[in-house]
């Protein structure tokens, strides 16, 4: 990857993440409309004498061949959905686990729990500012090799 697709990666990271997870939701979603079996049943007669009632089950499945269709290109299309936003959830997460721990602590405050400059030093410790930990995250963000 590339240092732009890094840190554009690093800022969809939770979006990335929760879109996978919908994903995966509306895939088991679609499964299941594909396994719908409608039951019925009614009653009716003979048309000849002894005209003796009889009930009767009937079952069907709920679409037709172009659902079907369908039902299996949305498929597709979510399933494709599901492998790109995997594999940038994927990505991120080798490159954090290559990275110094403060700064995995730094990225996972601030960039994916949304935290402030201030909230992120006061959970570091160490007397770090707002400023020195956004000024750390800005210098490795320009001078990491591994981006």
């Amino acid at each position: 990857m590339e240092k732009a697709e890094i840190i554009a990666a690093l800022n969809d990271y939770i979006d990335a993440k929760e879109l996978y997870d919908e994903t995966v939701k509306e895939i088991a979603k679609l499964q299941r409309r594909k396994g719908t079996v409608l039951q019925d049943s009614v009653k009716g007669s003979m048309q000849e004498f002894p005209y003796a009632a009889k009930s009767f089950h009937v079952a069907g499945i709920v679409y037709s061949p172009e659902d079907d269709s369908r039902l299996r290109q949305d498929e597709d299309i979510l399933a494709e959905r599901a492998r790109t936003t995997g594999e940038t959830r994927r990505k991120v997460e080798i490159y954090i686990n290559r990275i110094p721990a403060r700064m995995q602590r730094i990225i996972k405050y601030r960039l994916f729990e949304g935290e402030s400059w201030e909230d992120v030093a006061t959970r570091i410790g160490r007397n770090a500012t707002g400023d020195s930990v956004r000024m750390e995250y800005k210098r490795f963000i320009e001078y990491d090799e591994m981006i």
